[in-house]
């Protein structure tokens, strides 16, 4: 099952991807022109849609709890 799309912090995408925050980061910079900036902690529902096109969504073994 894929992950819902939602807001999500830097953090929670880190751990959706089983990565550091650092590490995702990384792999989001290329593509900032695409997801534009956030406002506060998060990013909203479309920046959330287009990191998963980018990336590709990340998998989930477990259901969220």
């Amino acid at each position: 099952m894929s992950s819902p799309i939602k807001p999500y912090s830097i953090a929670e995408l880190a751990r959706m991807y089983e990565i550091s925050r650092s590490t995702i980061s990384k792999w989001l910079k290329p593509h900032q022109a695409a997801i534009g900036p956030r406002i506060g902690r998060f990013y909203n529902v479309l920046q959330v849609k287009i990191i998963f096109e980018k990336l590709g969504a990340p998998q989930e073994d477990a259901p969220e709890s």
